[in-house]
């Protein structure tokens, strides 16, 4: 009799220890999302979250200006109240980022057939630098000498050149190496691309 409530299976034939199971998965996976929420976002500001009450203030969240005044972020926006729940450290006052003027130029494409044919490559990005380093005070001047630069050896690359990770990162290398050679600094530390688009 004791053998009958074991093996005992429901209508659709399944078995009552299938459902145990099914149960057992299921709570461990909510005990893994909310450990994974506990670990993004932290024991306090998870309580908060959960008690409707304000998250405590960060250090980064507040900072002293050049005249030695106590100036809050702004919490209103969403930029700052992304970076305070992030906790992202804040850009370092000797880091610069200097946009460039867009890039156009064309360069050549390999056709399914094989055939040659020339494709528009526009780009738009910014370069970041380190302006306590020697040399830094002629990056803006010599930006023009960088831009021509640019399009030169934009000029030269295949299609194939910028396709995947492996090509954005060539390319931001050779960029780099060409910015540190025309204004004969280290400064420049590296490019952020807004946007690459080829048509």
């Amino acid at each position: 009799m004791a053998d009958e409530t074991t093996t005992e299976t429901t209508s659709d034939g399944s078995r009552k220890g299938g459902l145990v199971i099914a149960l057992a998965i299921a709570l461990a996976c909510v005990v893994a999302l909310l450990a994974g929420l506990v670990a993004a976002a932290g024991p306090a500001r998870l309580g908060a979250l959960i008690s409707g009450a304000k998250a405590p203030e960060s250090s980064s969240s507040a900072h002293t200006d050049a005249s030695g005044q106590g100036a809050a972020s702004a919490s209103g926006s969403g930029a700052s109240s992304y970076t305070q729940l992030m906790d992202m450290p804040k850009q370092p006052e000797n880091i610069i980022v200097l946009p460039f003027q867009e890039i156009i130029v064309n360069i050549t494409a390999t056709t399914a057939t094989g055939r040659q044919t020339s494709r528009f490559l526009k780009l738009n990005l910014a370069l970041v630098y380190d302006n306590s380093i020697a040399g830094a005070a002629t990056i803006e001047t010599r930006q023009l000498f960088m831009r021509d630069s640019f399009q030169d050896y934009l000029r030269q690359l295949n299609e194939s050149d910028l396709q995947g990770s492996i090509g954005i990162a060539r390319l931001k290398a050779e960029l780099l190496r060409r910015a540190r050679a025309i204004t004969d600094s280290e400064a420049p530390r590296e490019f952020l691309i807004a946007d690459l688009i080829i048509q």
